[in-house]
């Protein structure tokens, strides 16, 4: 009995103590703290060294280039416009240093530019320039307008691509060089589809997102019915803005100025070209143009049609001089605008009369009342493009007409010799 109760005496005596030591823990972990921090001392000497060499003596992330990636710009402008503001100071200088700054019609290296509408009237003889200069082009075209057949001879050649595409949307590319020639431009075509606005402002969106040249093609239709003849480039014009006419009109004036919007604001190379009525091969038959439904009637055998009095004058440009002034105003360093234009006026009875004279002298003159809005003279000075540019046009109406004709003869017969003896 007594041997019983000293051993539970002593085992109690051990759990005593026992839990003693694990209710005092604290002199053991004082010094297991202590020790932890003395051995970890210098590594925290050595972080904090590293981090101010790094800070002090490695270049600042503003110093460093800044590579903007052209795919995180999935939205348009009109639904990024607090990213444009963000990008616009430090991408700028970037941009500019980026455009390739060319002399003259030659180059060192081959570009990459894109035509809008270039399977057009003016842009597939553009892009026949820019393929022979030996560029690389990019055309897009909804063909709206623009036909295939006037671009398919370039079809297998490496520095010719061709989208179908609307330029009401936006796209992404990588170019040097933005000729934008894709709206209709004429009364049949732009009352149906005016595009003015919406597109010029994606390409320049595209133009500041890559730091591109941007040629915007204009009209001499932003003068209006013009109060000043002939046209300078200083004149303001005489619109009206609820016309019939006014979504082409208005719709160019606006488009120059979102153009020179961009070149102050955004730092965007522009150069802006006001064109003059222009005429030759490709032209849409039945596009309601004065040039092309004269010779197009005459060759059917129709009467020819002439609005009003017929004594509207207008001044008409082949369009090989067209696409020279273009290419010289593009490559050039002067924004514009550029009146392009051949300053030989005519009424459009002596339109008519040149057409019967190459054509058929028979063709009789039919007289309709005139439209709404018709301007009553045009013809572009042209002082500014000669002197800056060093164009002028060399090709006459009597020397032109003839190429038009022809081409008109084989798309409306078929075959050249069946649509001459027709006519």
């Amino acid at each position: 009995m007594s041997s019983e109760l000293i051993h539970r005496n002593q085992t109690r005596d051990q759990t005593t103590d026992s839990s003693s030591h694990r209710d005092n823990p604290l002199p053991r972990t004082r010094t297991n703290i202590i020790n932890m921090l003395l051995n970890r001392v210098p590594f925290l000497l050595i972080g904090i060294a590293i981090s101010t060499f790094f800070f002090h003596y490695l270049p600042s992330r503003s110093t460093l280039p800044q590579h903007h990636d052209s795919s995180s710009f999935v939205g348009t402008e009109l639904t990024l416009p607090t990213r444009r503001v963000l990008l616009e100071e430090h991408g700028r200088d970037e941009r500019k240093r980026r455009v390739p700054l060319a002399v003259g019609l030659k180059s060192k290296r081959q570009k990459r530019v894109l035509v809008t509408g270039g399977a057009g009237f003016v842009g597939s003889h553009l892009v026949d320039r820019l393929i022979e200069r030996g560029d690389n082009v990019i055309v897009i075209d909804n063909y709206f307008t623009g036909r295939k057949e006037n671009v398919v001879h370039h079809i297998g050649n490496p520095n010719f691509e061709l989208i179908r595409h609307d330029v009401v949307e936006p796209i992404l590319l990588e170019v040097d060089q933005i000729y934008h020639l894709a709206c209709p431009a004429s009364p049949v075509h732009y009352k149906f589809n005016p595009t003015n606005v919406v597109g010029t402002l994606n390409m320049l969106g595209l133009a500041k997102r890559v730091g591109a040249r941007f040629l915007l093609t204009s009209t001499s239709e932003v003068y209006g019915d013009p109060l000043q003849h002939p046209q300078a480039e200083t004149y303001w014009g005489n619109v009206n803005p609820i016309g019939v006419r006014s979504c082409y009109d208005e719709g160019k004036r606006v488009a120059e100025t979102l153009a020179m919007d961009y070149h102050r604001g955004a730092g965007i190379e522009v150069r802006i070209a006001r064109i003059f009525n222009t005429y030759g091969p490709r032209m849409c038959i039945d596009d309601g143009r004065v040039v092309s439904n004269f010779v197009a009637q005459a060759l059917r055998k129709d009467p020819l049609t002439v609005y009003g009095d017929g004594k509207q004058t207008r001044s008409f440009q082949f369009v090989s001089d067209l696409v020279e002034g273009l290419m010289r105003l593009m490559e050039g360093e002067h924004v514009g605008p550029f009146n392009l234009g051949n300053p030989g006026e005519f009424t459009m009875l002596e339109l008519a009369q040149v057409v019967q004279e190459t054509i058929d002298p028979n063709a009789k003159i039919e007289f309709r009342a005139n439209t709404e809005d018709d301007p009553h003279k045009r013809k572009p000075d042209i002082s500014k493009a000669k002197e800056l540019l060093g164009w002028q046009p060399s090709v006459s109406l009597r020397e032109g007409l003839p190429l038009m004709v022809a081409d008109f003869k084989q798309r409306l017969f078929g075959d050249g010799d069946k649509g001459a003896a027709a006519a």
